[in-house]
C-alpha cells in the first residue's frame, strides 16, 4: 500500500510514540506505599518539567541542522566554533546556576530556562536566516548561542532538583530511564523535526518553532510544577539519600561546593561525566558530517539519525535504570561500567568498519545507547542520590557542567584531528580513522573510572518509605 507523503513523514513519529508508551508502561514499579492520588500528582509534576527539558534539547541541538549541505547556513568549522563556546558557557554557568537553583527551587528555574532559551532561539532564527558572511556575524551568533546555553544550563539542574523531592532513592534508577527517554526525545526533535522544518520552510523556523514551544511550556510549568509534594497538598517523605544524613542547617554555595569536592564519589562521577561529554559530542556532532563527506547521506542510519538516536537513548536509559535498581541495589556505578564497556568495544569496532557502506553507522548508534544510559544514571540519578534534596542544584551543576566541559574539549580536539571540511581527504572514509581513534582512549579512561564507583552508594539513616 502506498502511503501519502504526509503519512510517510509522520510514520516515524507514530512508531516513536508507541515505543515510548510501551516502554514506560512496562517499567518495573517499586511499591513504597504511595497513594494513587500522590502518583497521579507526581506525573503531573515530572511530565511537563520533563517535556520542557526535551524541548530544551530541541532548542540546543537545532544548531546542528545548519551544517546540512541542503540548508548550508554554516560550515562545520563555524558550527564547531559556535557550539564549543556554548558548551563552555554551559559548563561554567553551574557556578551560578547550581546555587541559584538550590535557593530559588527547580520550579522557578525550569520556567526561567524555558523562557530564556525560548527568547534566545527567537533571535537565533533571524541571525541564522541572515547567514554568516563576516566575522562580526559569526561573533553575533556565538554571543546569542552562548546566551541560549546559559539559560539551557538551568534545565538539567532544575528537573533533577524538582524530582529529588518526589522520588525515593529506590525509584530513581527507573526515573533515570525516563530521564534518558526525555533526552532522546529532545534529540529526535532537534535532528529530525528541525531538519524537516528547515527544509520545508526555511532555516529560521528550525529556531522559531522550538522558541514557541518553550515559551508555551514556561506557562504550563508555572501552572503545574511544584518543588515538593507538600506544595501540591501531599506530605513529604524520607528519600533514603544523602538528605537523610544531613541534619544541619543549609550550607551556602561555597560550603556546598566544598562538600561536593571532598566527596570521592562525586569527584569520580564528575570525572566520568567529563569523559561522557567528550564521547557524546564525538558521536552526535561528527557522524552526520562524516556521512555527508563520504557520500553516504542516503544511507539508513544517516537518513534516520534523529529517530535512531532517540530509540537508542530510550533503550539505553531504560536498560540502565532497571538494571541499576533491580540487580545492583540502586548502585549506579556497576551499570555505568557495563555501558562504558560497550563504548570501548564499540569504538574499536568503529575503527575497522568506517570503510563498510551500510554498516559504519550502526556502531555509533550502539555507542550512543551506552553513553545516554550512563548520562541518565549519573547526571540524572546519582546526582540526586549523593547531593541530597538540599544540595541537588550544586551537585547536578558540578556533574552536568563537566559533561559540557568534556564536550567543548571534544569539539576542539576533533576539529583539529578529523579531515578538514570540504577537503579532498574528507571524501575518503579511510582518512576518518582519527575520529574513533581519538575517542577510544577517552572511553577506556571512563571505563576504568566507573569501576572505582562499583560499590558507591549514598549514606542514609532513613528506611524506605
Amino acid at each position: 500500500m502506498h502511503l501519502p507523503g504526509w503519512a510517510t513523514e509522520l510514520l516515524p513519529l507514530a512508531i516513536l510514540l508507541a515505543t515510548v508508551v510501551t516502554v514506560v508502561s512496562r517499567l518495573p514499579k517499586v511499591d513504597l506505599g504511595h497513594s494513587k492520588a500522590f502518583e497521579r500528582r507526581r506525573v503531573l509534576n515530572w511530565l511537563p518539567a520533563g517535556l520542557t527539558y526535551a524541548f530544551l534539547y530541541m532548542g540546543r541541538y537545532n544548531l546542528s541542522v545548519c551544517t546540512d549541505k541542503a540548508i548550508g547556513a554554516l560550515t562545520y568549522d563555524q558550527f564547531s566554533d559556535i557550539s564549543s563556546i556554548g558548551k563552555l558557557v554551559y559548563g561554567l554557568s553551574f557556578l551560578l546556576n547550581g546555587p541559584l537553583t538550590d535557593r530559588l527551587g527547580g520550579r522557578a528555574t525550569i520556567i526561567l530556562a524555558a523562557a530564556g532559551s525560548g527568547l534566545a532561539n527567537l533571535g537565533l532564527g533571524f541571525l541564522v536566516l541572515k547567514g554568516v558572511h563576516s566575522p562580526s556575524e559569526l561573533h553575533a551568533l556565538q554571543a546569542l548561542y552562548a546566551v541560549n546555553m546559559y539559560f539551557q544550563s538551568f534545565g538539567a539542574v532544575s528537573i533533577v532538583k524538582v524530582n529529588s523531592a518526589w522520588f525515593h532513592i529506590r525509584e530513581r534508577g527507573t526515573f533515570g530511564g525516563i530521564f534518558g527517554i526525555l533526552i532522546s526525545l529532545g534529540l529526535y526533535f532537534a535532528y529530525d523535526w528541525c531538519n524537516f522544518i528547515a527544509k520545508k520552510l526555511h532555516v529560521g523556523w528550525a529556531f522559531w518553532v522550538p522558541s514557541a514551544i518553550l515559551l508555551a511550556f514556561a506557562a504550563i510549568d508555572t501552572l503545574l510544577v511544584r518543588d515538593q509534594p507538600s506544595d501540591a497538598g501531599h506530605p513529604n517523605f524520607p528519600l533514603g539519600d544523602a538528605s537523610e544524613s544531613d541534619d544541619g542547617p543549609a550550607l551556602g554555595p561555597l560550603g556546598v561546593a566544598k562538600k561536593m569536592f571532598t566527596n570521592p564519589a562525586i569527584l569520580l562521577i564528575t570525572a566520568v561525566e567529563f569523559c561522557s561529554g567528550f564521547l557524546r559530542t564525538g558521536i552526535m556532532d561528527t557522524y552526520k558530517p562524516f556521512a555527508d563527506a563520504v557520500g553516504r547521506k542516503e544511507e539508513f542510519v544517516r537518513h534516520n539519525w534523529g529517530i535512531l538516536n532517540c530509540t537508542a537513548g530510550i533503550l539505553g536509559g531504560v536498560f540502565a535504570g532497571v538494571i541499576s535498581d533491580r540487580i545492583f541495589q540502586s548502585r549506579r556505578g556497576p551499570v555505568s561500567a557495563v555501558l562504558y564497556g560497550v563504548m570501548v568495544v564499540g569504538t574499536g569496532v568503529a575503527i575497522g568498519t568506517l570503510v563498510v557502506p551500510g554498516f559504519a553507522g550502526w556502531p555509533w548508534v550502539l555507542m550512543l545507547l551506552a553513553i545516554i544510559g550512563v548520562h541518565g544514571m549519573l547526571s540524572g540519578t546519582a546526582s540526586m542520590d549523593f547531593g541530597g534534596k538540599k544540595n541537588t542544584g550544586v551537585a547536578v551543576g558540578l556533574i552536568d557542567g563537566f559533561v559540557y566541559f568534556g564536550g567543548a574539549l571534544g569539539q576542539y580536539v576533533l576539529k583539529h584531528t578529523i579531515p578538514a571540511d570540504k577537503s579532498a581527504a574528507a571524501g575518503d572514509p579511510k582518512n576518518w580513522w582519527t575520529w574513533p581513534a581519538t575517542l577510544l582512549p577517552v572511553a577506556i579512561v571512563g571505563f576504568l573510572l566507573t569501576t572505582r564507583l562499583w560499590n558507591a552508594k549514598p549514606s542514609s539513616k532513613a528506611s524506605a518509605h
